[in-house]
This record gives C-alpha cells, sequence and structure tokens, in this order.
C-alpha cells in the first residue's frame, strides 16, 4: 500500500498494551491479597465467572454514558462480591482501588510493540486515542516504555466523548492538528475503534489478535503487530 498517512492513532489497551494479562495477574492477587476464600467465595474462578459478565455489562453502561468511572470501578467488585455472597462496601471499595493500582503498574505488551513503534515512529506522528481512566493510562504508558513514542495522548476524558463517538476523533485529529484523510486508526475494537474512525472519515488498521472471523469492511487487517511493518 502507498504510504500516504501522517497521523497513525493507536488504541492502547486490547491493541498495543495486553490488558486481559494484566488484569488477570491483578485479580488474582487481589483474590489472596483480601482472602476471599477465607471470607467464602470458594475460587478464585468462582469469584472471576461472575466478575467478567458484571464487568462487561457496566463497561457497556459507561461507554454509554449511563454510570461514571467511579461506579463501574467500585461496582464491578462490590456487585460481584455480592452476588457472591458478602455484602461489604469497604471491602468492594478497597478492592476498587487496589485494582487500579494493580494494574497500572504492570509493563505486559503484546508482542512486537515497541518494534512496531521504532519503526513507525520516524515515518509518522503516533498518538493514542482511549477510553480508558486518564490517571491510569498515563502510568500504563510510562511504565512500559511506550510514553516517548506518543505526540498526543487523547482520552475519553479530555474529549468529553467515548470511541466509537465521533466527538472524540474529532478532537484527536484537532489537537493533533491533522486531517482525516491524512491519518489512520489502529485498533482492536470493531465497533469501537474502526466504526468510530470510519464515521469521520478516518481509515482503519484492524489488529485482529484472536482471528476472530467477521463482516465488517476496514481498510486493513492484521493478525499480530508485527505484520503492520509490511504495510506501513
Amino acid at each position: 500500500m502507498e504510504k500516504t498517512y501522517k497521523h497513525i492513532f493507536f488504541d492502547l489497551d486490547h491493541t498495543l498494551w495486553d490488558f486481559e494479562r494484566s488484569a488477570e495477574e491483578t485479580k488474582r492477587e487481589m483474590f489472596v491479597t483480601f482472602n476471599l476464600k477465607q471470607r467464602g467465595i470458594k475460587s478464585y474462578a468462582a469469584f472471576k465467572n461472575v466478575y467478567v459478565e458484571i464487568n462487561r455489562t457496566l463497561w457497556e453502561m459507561y461507554r454509554d454514558e449511563i454510570i461514571g468511572k467511579t461506579e463501574l470501578n467500585f461496582r464491578r467488585f462490590y456487585d460481584t462480591l455480592f452476588i457472591l455472597g458478602i455484602d461489604d462496601r469497604k471491602l468492594g471499595s478497597d478492592m476498587a482501588w487496589q485494582f487500579i493500582e494493580g494494574i497500572s503498574s504492570k509493563t505486559y505488551l503484546f508482542p512486537y510493540t515497541i518494534e512496531i513503534l521504532e519503526y513507525l515512529q520516524p515515518k509518522y506522528k503516533l498518538h493514542i486515542i482511549t477510553n480508558g481512566f486518564e490517571e491510569v493510562q498515563y502510568r500504563k504508558l510510562e511504565g512500559s516504555g511506550m510514553g516517548r513514542y506518543f505526540s498526543n495522548v487523547i482520552t475519553s476524558e479530555a474529549a468529553d466523548a467515548k470511541k466509537p463517538d465521533p466527538k472524540i476523533f474529532k478532537y484527536a485529529l484537532k489537537k493533533s492538528r491533522a486531517k482525516a484523510a491524512d491519518s489512520l486508526m489502529v485498533g482492536d475494537d470493531l465497533s469501537v475503534d474502526m466504526a468510530g474512525a470510519r464515521k469521520v472519515g478516518i481509515d482503519q488498521l484492524y489488529v485482529n489478535h484472536d482471528k476472530i472471523k467477521h463482516d465488517e469492511q476496514v481498510t486493513m487487517e492484521v493478525f499480530s503487530l508485527e505484520k503492520i511493518m509490511r504495510l506501513l
């Protein structure tokens, strides 16, 4: 493909930064730290099974602006504990705080993350567009060594809009002094990253880590970050 882009916008979680691995490790640590087995939850698997469904629902509510980030973070733990027989708001609050502290200290990246950023930075202006909590995202970037590669970090809080809302993409273009026609959005989520970029005329590069079958029209698709070098 002809290299016509000037700006590349990356999603962070699940695209470059390995959210699932980081979250899994953090939750396992918390299960032990907060003595949840001694409090009646028979296993980490039992805790995780309930948590995953609650967290997914709450994130959908957060993206739809039904709840805020503080409620999301508290309820994903309090509601999980409540369903498993523990009605303890302080414990839920303590776990919410510890989760943010724990996950933001993790430095797990997908394979070839640093290599692809090293490859792209001399050729393009690189930026982040993220729905993740602002204070956590900056810590992830700095702790993992990715921060130095990006000219701008656009968060949903700063833009007052969340992907796939066109408002956050328009805000990102304005802040980065970029034009949609000169820009590319790289992300892992078809309905959030790809659809949102498409709405404002930004080309899309879908990083399909899990090789999910789909019928969506995207500009480009790769199954690993390494393959981006062949396209850009």
